[in-house]
Protein backbone atom coordinates (compact mmCIF):
# COMPACT_ATOMS: atom_id res chain seq x y z
CA UNK A 1 0.00 0.00 0.00
CA UNK A 2 1.36 3.61 -0.86
CA UNK A 3 1.97 5.97 1.73
CA UNK A 4 -0.46 8.56 1.15
CA UNK A 5 -3.20 4.87 1.13
CA UNK A 6 -2.01 3.90 4.50
CA UNK A 7 -3.05 7.39 5.95
CA UNK A 8 -6.14 7.65 4.34
CA UNK A 9 -7.46 4.03 4.95
CA UNK A 10 -7.13 4.56 9.38
CA UNK A 11 -10.54 7.40 8.93
CA UNK A 12 -12.66 4.86 7.00
CA UNK A 13 -15.02 3.16 9.75
CA UNK A 14 -16.29 0.19 11.26
CA UNK A 15 -19.34 -1.41 9.41
CA UNK A 16 -18.00 -1.38 5.93
CA UNK A 17 -16.56 -4.96 6.02
CA UNK A 18 -19.26 -6.52 3.90
CA UNK A 19 -18.46 -10.52 2.95
CA UNK A 20 -16.32 -11.38 -0.31
CA UNK A 21 -18.98 -11.42 -3.34
CA UNK A 22 -18.86 -12.10 -6.74
CA UNK A 23 -22.01 -10.11 -7.12
CA UNK A 24 -21.97 -7.02 -8.97
CA UNK A 25 -22.84 -5.37 -5.45
CA UNK A 26 -22.42 -1.45 -5.53
CA UNK A 27 -21.91 -1.14 -2.07
CA UNK A 28 -18.95 -3.56 -2.35
CA UNK A 29 -17.05 -1.56 -4.44
CA UNK A 30 -12.87 -0.60 -4.02
CA UNK A 31 -12.55 2.96 -2.51
CA UNK A 32 -9.90 4.63 -5.25
CA UNK A 33 -7.53 7.43 -3.80
CA UNK A 34 -5.14 8.96 -5.71
CA UNK A 35 -1.65 8.16 -4.25
CA UNK A 36 2.12 8.66 -4.70
CA UNK A 37 4.56 6.16 -6.72
CA UNK A 38 7.19 4.51 -4.47
CA UNK A 39 8.77 3.76 -7.84
CA UNK A 40 8.78 6.74 -9.92
CA UNK A 41 7.61 9.03 -7.87
CA UNK A 42 4.40 10.03 -9.37
CA UNK A 43 0.78 10.01 -8.68
CA UNK A 44 -0.51 7.10 -9.55
CA UNK A 45 -3.88 4.98 -7.86
CA UNK A 46 -4.77 2.56 -5.19
CA UNK A 47 -7.90 0.64 -5.03
CA UNK A 48 -8.97 -0.42 -1.27
CA UNK A 49 -11.79 -2.92 -0.58
CA UNK A 50 -12.77 -3.47 2.93
CA UNK A 51 -14.34 -6.98 3.24
CA UNK A 52 -15.19 -9.91 5.08
CA UNK A 53 -13.92 -13.65 4.24
CA UNK A 54 -16.37 -16.63 4.95
CA UNK A 55 -15.32 -18.39 8.06
CA UNK A 56 -12.34 -16.04 8.35
CA UNK A 57 -12.45 -12.23 9.46
CA UNK A 58 -11.97 -9.27 8.25
CA UNK A 59 -9.46 -7.68 5.75
CA UNK A 60 -8.10 -4.65 3.68
CA UNK A 61 -6.94 -5.30 0.52
CA UNK A 62 -4.98 -2.93 -1.29
CA UNK A 63 -3.88 -2.66 -4.86
CA UNK A 64 -1.90 -0.04 -6.52
CA UNK A 65 -1.60 0.67 -10.23
CA UNK A 66 0.94 3.54 -12.02
CA UNK A 67 -0.29 4.75 -15.53
CA UNK A 68 3.47 6.26 -15.71
CA UNK A 69 5.67 3.68 -14.62
CA UNK A 70 3.47 0.62 -15.24
CA UNK A 71 4.77 -0.39 -11.67
CA UNK A 72 1.94 -2.26 -9.76
CA UNK A 73 1.41 -3.54 -5.90
CA UNK A 74 -1.31 -5.82 -4.51
CA UNK A 75 -1.14 -6.30 -0.71
CA UNK A 76 -3.62 -7.75 2.22
CA UNK A 77 -3.62 -6.79 5.98
CA UNK A 78 -5.37 -8.35 8.97
CA UNK A 79 -8.15 -5.50 9.94
CA UNK A 80 -8.33 -6.89 13.33
CA UNK A 81 -5.46 -7.53 16.24
CA UNK A 82 -3.18 -10.27 16.47
CA UNK A 83 -4.63 -13.48 17.46
CA UNK A 84 -3.83 -14.87 21.39
CA UNK A 85 -2.31 -17.49 19.50
CA UNK A 86 -0.36 -18.54 16.84
CA UNK A 87 -1.85 -20.86 13.98
CA UNK A 88 -0.66 -23.18 11.40
CA UNK A 89 -2.77 -24.94 8.41
CA UNK A 90 -1.37 -28.52 6.97
CA UNK A 91 -3.00 -29.25 3.65
CA UNK A 92 -2.64 -31.92 1.94
CA UNK A 93 -3.06 -31.40 -2.25
CA UNK A 94 -4.70 -33.59 -4.47
CA UNK A 95 -6.78 -32.28 -7.10
CA UNK A 96 -7.01 -29.18 -9.22
CA UNK A 97 -10.21 -28.58 -6.71
CA UNK A 98 -7.45 -28.37 -3.74
CA UNK A 99 -5.05 -25.67 -5.73
CA UNK A 100 -8.23 -23.39 -5.97
CA UNK A 101 -8.69 -23.06 -2.56
CA UNK A 102 -8.63 -19.35 -0.90
CA UNK A 103 -5.46 -18.73 0.82
CA UNK A 104 -5.02 -15.30 2.71
CA UNK A 105 -1.28 -15.57 3.97
CA UNK A 106 -0.19 -12.76 6.21
CA UNK A 107 3.33 -11.25 5.50
CA UNK A 108 4.45 -13.16 9.54
CA UNK A 109 3.74 -16.64 7.98
CA UNK A 110 6.04 -19.17 6.76
CA UNK A 111 4.86 -21.33 3.81
CA UNK A 112 6.28 -24.75 3.34
CA UNK A 113 6.56 -27.65 1.20
CA UNK A 114 8.15 -30.49 2.80
CA UNK A 115 8.01 -32.70 -0.06
CA UNK A 116 10.32 -30.63 -2.21
CA UNK A 117 12.43 -28.93 1.24
CA UNK A 118 11.03 -25.60 0.25
CA UNK A 119 10.15 -22.62 2.48
CA UNK A 120 8.86 -18.92 2.55
CA UNK A 121 10.36 -17.32 5.56
CA UNK A 122 8.09 -14.59 7.42
CA UNK A 123 8.20 -10.95 6.32
CA UNK A 124 9.88 -11.99 2.68
CA UNK A 125 6.61 -11.12 1.07
CA UNK A 126 3.56 -9.05 1.65
CA UNK A 127 0.54 -10.44 2.65
CA UNK A 128 -1.60 -11.65 -0.18
CA UNK A 129 -5.25 -13.17 -0.68
CA UNK A 130 -4.88 -15.90 -3.71
CA UNK A 131 -5.32 -19.06 -4.31
CA UNK A 132 -2.70 -22.04 -3.57
CA UNK A 133 -2.10 -22.06 -7.35
CA UNK A 134 -1.50 -18.63 -7.29
CA UNK A 135 1.12 -19.14 -4.09
CA UNK A 136 3.17 -21.45 -6.39
CA UNK A 137 3.38 -19.02 -9.34
CA UNK A 138 4.21 -16.52 -6.56
CA UNK A 139 6.96 -18.39 -5.68
CA UNK A 140 8.24 -18.95 -9.01
CA UNK A 141 7.85 -15.36 -10.74
CA UNK A 142 10.44 -14.72 -8.01
CA UNK A 143 12.64 -17.24 -8.46
CA UNK A 144 11.96 -16.40 -12.57
CA UNK A 145 13.15 -12.53 -11.27
CA UNK A 146 16.56 -12.54 -11.74
CA UNK A 147 17.71 -15.36 -14.05
CA UNK A 148 18.67 -13.55 -16.87
CA UNK A 149 21.57 -11.60 -14.19
CA UNK A 150 22.11 -15.11 -12.68
CA UNK A 151 22.77 -16.92 -16.65
CA UNK A 152 25.67 -14.23 -17.11
CA UNK A 153 27.33 -14.34 -13.55
CA UNK A 154 26.51 -17.50 -11.99
CA UNK A 155 25.75 -19.97 -14.72
CA UNK A 156 25.93 -23.14 -12.59
CA UNK A 157 23.63 -21.79 -10.00
CA UNK A 158 20.59 -20.53 -12.56
CA UNK A 159 20.64 -24.24 -13.41
CA UNK A 160 20.31 -25.19 -10.21
CA UNK A 161 17.32 -22.72 -10.26
CA UNK A 162 15.36 -23.98 -13.05
CA UNK A 163 15.40 -27.08 -12.35
CA UNK A 164 14.08 -26.37 -8.89
CA UNK A 165 11.51 -23.91 -10.70
CA UNK A 166 10.21 -27.11 -12.80
CA UNK A 167 9.50 -28.95 -9.95
CA UNK A 168 7.16 -26.11 -8.10
CA UNK A 169 5.77 -26.08 -11.62
CA UNK A 170 5.05 -29.78 -11.75
CA UNK A 171 3.24 -29.78 -8.28
CA UNK A 172 0.06 -28.44 -10.09
CA UNK A 173 -0.29 -32.12 -11.37
CA UNK A 174 0.79 -33.54 -8.63
CA UNK A 175 0.07 -34.34 -4.72
CA UNK A 176 1.89 -32.32 -1.93
CA UNK A 177 1.35 -31.21 1.42
CA UNK A 178 0.87 -27.25 1.93
CA UNK A 179 2.34 -25.57 5.53
CA UNK A 180 0.80 -22.62 6.39
CA UNK A 181 2.50 -21.56 9.61
CA UNK A 182 1.30 -18.07 10.90
CA UNK A 183 2.38 -16.70 14.42
CA UNK A 184 0.38 -13.92 14.41
CA UNK A 185 -2.86 -15.78 13.65
CA UNK A 186 -4.33 -13.68 10.73
CA UNK A 187 -3.49 -16.49 8.10
CA UNK A 188 -6.24 -18.34 6.57
CA UNK A 189 -6.77 -21.23 4.40
CA UNK A 190 -10.29 -21.85 2.69
CA UNK A 191 -11.97 -24.91 4.02
CA UNK A 192 -14.75 -25.68 1.21
CA UNK A 193 -16.70 -27.77 3.06
CA UNK A 194 -17.36 -25.51 5.85
CA UNK A 195 -18.93 -25.73 8.36
CA UNK A 196 -18.38 -29.44 8.60
CA UNK A 197 -14.87 -30.69 8.97
CA UNK A 198 -12.17 -31.07 5.95
CA UNK A 199 -10.52 -34.44 5.92
CA UNK A 200 -7.57 -33.30 4.05
CA UNK A 201 -6.93 -29.75 6.30
CA UNK A 202 -5.78 -29.61 9.60
CA UNK A 203 -5.74 -26.35 11.95
CA UNK A 204 -3.37 -26.34 14.97
CA UNK A 205 -3.27 -23.34 17.63
CA UNK A 206 0.02 -22.86 19.38
CA UNK A 207 1.33 -20.68 22.17
CA UNK A 208 4.55 -18.01 20.68
CA UNK A 209 7.66 -18.26 21.65
CA UNK A 210 9.65 -15.39 23.15
CA UNK A 211 10.99 -15.04 19.68
CA UNK A 212 8.22 -14.64 17.94
CA UNK A 213 6.37 -12.13 20.07
CA UNK A 214 9.24 -10.22 19.58
CA UNK A 215 9.16 -10.37 16.15
CA UNK A 216 5.35 -9.49 15.84
CA UNK A 217 6.23 -5.82 18.00
CA UNK A 218 4.22 -7.70 21.03
CA UNK A 219 7.11 -7.14 23.68
CA UNK A 220 10.79 -7.15 23.75
CA UNK A 221 13.09 -10.32 22.92
CA UNK A 222 14.90 -9.76 26.03
CA UNK A 223 12.24 -8.99 28.42
CA UNK A 224 11.83 -11.73 30.89
CA UNK A 225 8.91 -12.28 33.08
CA UNK A 226 8.64 -9.81 36.17
CA UNK A 227 9.78 -11.77 39.86
CA UNK A 228 7.03 -12.18 41.59
CA UNK A 229 8.73 -11.77 45.09
CA UNK A 230 11.72 -10.93 46.49
CA UNK A 231 13.31 -14.49 46.63
CA UNK A 232 12.55 -15.05 42.90
CA UNK A 233 14.62 -11.58 42.53
CA UNK A 234 17.59 -12.98 44.69
CA UNK A 235 17.27 -15.92 42.19
CA UNK A 236 18.05 -14.01 39.19
CA UNK A 237 20.38 -11.20 40.55
CA UNK A 238 23.27 -10.63 42.69
CA UNK A 239 22.13 -8.90 45.50
CA UNK A 240 24.87 -5.87 46.80
CA UNK A 241 24.58 -4.00 50.06
CA UNK A 242 27.04 -1.64 51.85
CA UNK A 243 28.93 -2.86 55.13
CA UNK A 244 32.19 -2.18 57.19
CA UNK A 245 35.05 -4.60 57.12
CA UNK A 246 35.48 -7.00 59.98
CA UNK A 247 38.82 -6.33 60.17
CA UNK A 248 39.51 -2.73 59.66
CA UNK A 249 36.16 -1.37 59.73
CA UNK A 250 36.27 0.77 56.72
CA UNK A 251 33.52 0.71 54.51
CA UNK A 252 32.98 -1.90 52.33
CA UNK A 253 30.20 -3.77 50.28
CA UNK A 254 28.58 -7.37 50.48
CA UNK A 255 27.23 -9.28 47.57
CA UNK A 256 24.60 -11.95 48.24
CA UNK A 257 23.14 -14.77 45.49
CA UNK A 258 20.77 -17.42 46.18
CA UNK A 259 21.94 -20.31 44.22
CA UNK A 260 20.37 -24.45 43.64
CA UNK A 261 22.52 -26.48 44.79
CA UNK A 262 21.78 -29.80 42.42
CA UNK A 263 20.17 -32.81 44.85
CA UNK A 264 20.10 -30.53 47.88
CA UNK A 265 18.77 -27.08 48.32
CA UNK A 266 18.72 -23.47 48.20
CA UNK A 267 21.42 -21.44 50.05
CA UNK A 268 22.51 -18.19 50.19
CA UNK A 269 25.86 -17.63 49.31
CA UNK A 270 27.83 -13.77 50.93
CA UNK A 271 31.38 -12.68 49.68
CA UNK A 272 32.63 -9.21 51.15
CA UNK A 273 35.94 -7.31 49.92
CA UNK A 274 37.39 -4.62 50.99
CA UNK A 275 39.17 -2.10 48.89
CA UNK A 276 41.10 -0.49 51.73
CA UNK A 277 43.18 -3.32 53.39
CA UNK A 278 42.26 -6.25 50.95
CA UNK A 279 40.59 -8.51 53.49
CA UNK A 280 38.05 -10.80 52.19
CA UNK A 281 35.52 -13.20 53.15
CA UNK A 282 32.61 -15.75 52.04
CA UNK A 283 30.10 -17.37 54.24
CA UNK A 284 27.08 -19.60 53.10
CA UNK A 285 23.64 -19.98 54.97
CA UNK A 286 20.97 -21.86 54.56
CA UNK A 287 18.27 -20.95 52.41
CA UNK A 288 15.90 -22.62 53.48
CA UNK A 289 14.54 -23.54 57.74
CA UNK A 290 16.17 -25.97 60.41
CA UNK A 291 15.43 -29.14 58.92
CA UNK A 292 12.84 -31.81 61.11
CA UNK A 293 15.54 -34.28 61.54
CA UNK A 294 19.97 -34.02 61.74
CA UNK A 295 22.06 -35.21 58.66
CA UNK A 296 25.62 -37.35 59.06
CA UNK A 297 27.14 -37.79 56.10
CA UNK A 298 30.43 -39.77 56.31
CA UNK A 299 32.49 -40.10 53.06
CA UNK A 300 35.47 -42.91 52.83
CA UNK A 301 37.96 -41.05 50.60
CA UNK A 302 39.43 -43.69 48.15
CA UNK A 303 40.90 -41.73 45.23
CA UNK A 304 42.45 -38.11 45.00
CA UNK A 305 39.27 -37.01 42.57
CA UNK A 306 37.26 -37.37 46.02
CA UNK A 307 38.98 -33.54 46.56
CA UNK A 308 37.25 -32.41 44.31
CA UNK A 309 33.62 -32.90 45.37
CA UNK A 310 31.55 -29.56 46.38
CA UNK A 311 31.19 -29.97 49.84
CA UNK A 312 28.45 -26.64 51.73
CA UNK A 313 29.35 -26.48 55.72
CA UNK A 314 26.67 -25.16 57.43
CA UNK A 315 27.67 -22.85 59.85
CA UNK A 316 26.35 -25.55 62.51
CA UNK A 317 28.10 -28.73 61.17
CA UNK A 318 30.87 -30.16 62.88
CA UNK A 319 33.68 -32.35 60.76
CA UNK A 320 35.65 -35.44 62.33
CA UNK A 321 38.12 -37.44 60.57
CA UNK A 322 38.52 -40.41 63.24
CA UNK A 323 41.60 -41.80 61.50
CA UNK A 324 43.04 -38.33 62.86
CA UNK A 325 41.17 -37.96 65.97
CA UNK A 326 40.81 -34.57 64.08
CA UNK A 327 37.62 -32.56 65.21
CA UNK A 328 36.12 -29.10 64.30
CA UNK A 329 33.20 -28.14 66.45
CA UNK A 330 30.03 -26.56 64.55
CA UNK A 331 31.29 -23.12 66.15
CA UNK A 332 34.81 -23.14 64.58
CA UNK A 333 34.25 -21.97 61.28
CA UNK A 334 31.37 -20.32 59.81
CA UNK A 335 29.24 -21.52 57.18
CA UNK A 336 31.34 -22.46 53.89
CA UNK A 337 30.93 -23.71 50.73
CA UNK A 338 33.67 -25.29 48.71
CA UNK A 339 34.89 -28.01 47.65
CA UNK A 340 36.75 -30.73 49.97
CA UNK A 341 40.26 -30.02 49.36
CA UNK A 342 39.55 -26.28 50.00
CA UNK A 343 38.20 -27.39 53.56
CA UNK A 344 41.17 -29.70 54.22
CA UNK A 345 43.98 -27.65 52.70
CA UNK A 346 45.89 -27.74 56.48
CA UNK A 347 45.88 -31.78 56.10
CA UNK A 348 45.64 -32.07 52.53
CA UNK A 349 49.43 -33.06 51.56
CA UNK A 350 48.84 -36.35 54.15
CA UNK A 351 45.90 -37.34 52.85
CA UNK A 352 46.89 -36.93 48.62
CA UNK A 353 50.27 -38.98 49.69
CA UNK A 354 48.27 -42.10 50.36
CA UNK A 355 49.69 -42.11 53.74
CA UNK A 356 46.29 -42.80 55.57
CA UNK A 357 42.88 -44.40 54.71
CA UNK A 358 40.54 -41.98 56.12
CA UNK A 359 36.80 -40.86 56.70
CA UNK A 360 35.34 -37.30 56.61
CA UNK A 361 32.22 -36.97 59.07
CA UNK A 362 29.70 -34.08 58.58
CA UNK A 363 27.46 -33.88 61.00
CA UNK A 364 25.16 -31.46 61.35
CA UNK A 365 22.02 -31.23 63.24
CA UNK A 366 20.00 -28.50 61.71
CA UNK A 367 20.37 -30.80 58.59
CA UNK A 368 22.13 -28.13 56.41
CA UNK A 369 25.18 -29.42 55.29
CA UNK A 370 25.56 -31.39 51.86
CA UNK A 371 28.62 -33.11 50.07
CA UNK A 372 28.71 -33.80 46.70
CA UNK A 373 27.33 -37.72 45.27
CA UNK A 374 29.36 -37.75 42.54
CA UNK A 375 27.49 -40.79 41.49
CA UNK A 376 24.19 -38.77 41.94
CA UNK A 377 20.93 -39.58 41.26
CA UNK A 378 22.42 -43.15 42.22
CA UNK A 379 23.62 -44.36 45.66
CA UNK A 380 27.66 -43.24 46.29
CA UNK A 381 29.18 -46.33 47.27
CA UNK A 382 31.84 -44.45 49.21
CA UNK A 383 29.09 -42.02 51.46
CA UNK A 384 26.86 -42.72 53.50
CA UNK A 385 24.05 -40.38 54.81
CA UNK A 386 22.53 -41.21 57.84
CA UNK A 387 19.30 -39.43 59.01
CA UNK A 388 18.78 -38.56 62.73
CA UNK A 389 16.56 -37.13 65.39
CA UNK A 390 18.54 -34.51 67.29
CA UNK A 391 19.20 -35.05 70.97
CA UNK A 392 17.78 -32.48 73.69
CA UNK A 393 21.45 -30.87 73.62
CA UNK A 394 21.89 -30.32 70.09
CA UNK A 395 18.31 -29.05 69.91
CA UNK A 396 19.50 -26.80 73.06
CA UNK A 397 22.34 -25.02 71.20
CA UNK A 398 19.82 -24.43 68.10
CA UNK A 399 17.91 -22.43 70.20
CA UNK A 400 14.63 -25.20 69.55
CA UNK A 401 13.89 -26.12 73.22
CA UNK A 402 12.33 -22.11 73.94
CA UNK A 403 10.89 -21.98 70.41
CA UNK A 404 7.08 -22.00 70.49
CA UNK A 405 5.34 -22.59 67.28
CA UNK A 406 2.02 -22.96 68.21
CA UNK A 407 -0.33 -20.58 70.20
CA UNK A 408 2.32 -18.28 70.54
CA UNK A 409 -0.30 -15.32 70.38
CA UNK A 410 -2.36 -16.24 73.10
Amino acid sequence: MSVIAEENVRGIGGSVFKEISADNDEDNQPTEIESLCMNCYQNGMTRILLTKIPFFKEVIISSFTCPNCSWSNTEIQSAGRIQDQGIAYTLKVKSKQDMNREVVKADSATTRIPELDFEIPPYTQKGSLSTIEGLIDRAVAGLEQDQQLRNATAPEVAVKIDEFIDKLKKLKEGVFTLVIDDPSGNSFVENPFAPQKDEALSVSHYKRTPQQDAQLGIKAEDEEEKPSNDIDCMRNEVLTFNTNCPECNAPASTNMKLVQIPHFKEVIIMATNCDDCGHRTNEVKSGGATEELGTKITLHLTDVSDMSRDLLKSETCSILIPELEFELGMAAVGGKFTTLEGLLKDIKDLIMAGEMDVHVVLDDPAGNSYLQNVYAPDPDPEMTTEKYTRTFEQNEDLGLNDMKTEGYQE
